[in-house]
C-alpha cells in the first residue's frame, strides 16, 4: 500500500488530527512519516511544534522524522513529497469550507491540484 506518508502541522488542533491520522495510517500499512512544519515569516515556535507531532506519532508507534521547510505551506508539501518519494500526502480539510475556498483556494485545494503523488483529505474539523 503506501510507502512514504507525508503530513503537515502548523501547531494548530485541526493539524494534531491529521498528524494522527497519518500515523495511525502508516502504523497500519507500515509506511514511514515525514511531518513538514512549513514557515514562511516569523512568528510560532515551528520546533515545538514539531516535537508535539513527532510525540504524536510516537503514540501510534511510529517513528517520525519531521523537518521545517521555508516556504508557503503547499510548496512545503509538495516539496517534501518530492523529496522523500512520498507516495501519499496526507492532509487536514481545514480551510475548505464556505464560500472563500472558491475564491481564494487554499492549502488543502492547492496540493490536491499539484501533489506529485496522491493526497488524502481527513476531516479534521
Amino acid at each position: 500500500m503506501f510507502q512514504t506518508i507525508v503530513v503537515g502541522t502548523d501547531g494548530s488542533e485541526t493539524a494534531q488530527k491529521a498528524v494522527e491520522e497519518a500515523s495511525e495510517l502508516a502504523a497500519a500499512t507500515g509506511a514511514s512519516v515525514h511531518i513538514v512544519r512549513a514557515v514562511a515569516g516569523p512568528g510560532g515556535d515551528p520546533e515545538a511544534e514539531l516535537e508535539r507531532a513527532a510525540e504524536a506519532a510516537k503514540k501510534a508507534g511510529i517513528e517520525a522524522e519531521t523537518q521545517i521547510v521555508r516556504d508557503d505551506a503547499s510548496e512545503a508539501l509538495i516539496a517534501a513529497a518530492e523529496e522523500h518519494g512520498a507516495d501519499l500526502i496526507l492532509i487536514g480539510n481545514k480551510g475548505m469550507t464556505g464560500a472563500r475556498r472558491f475564491l481564494l483556494g487554499s492549502v488543502p485545494n492547492d496540493v490536491a491540484h499539484h501533489a506529485p503523488c496522491s493526497v488524502l483529505i481527513a476531516r479534521t474539523n
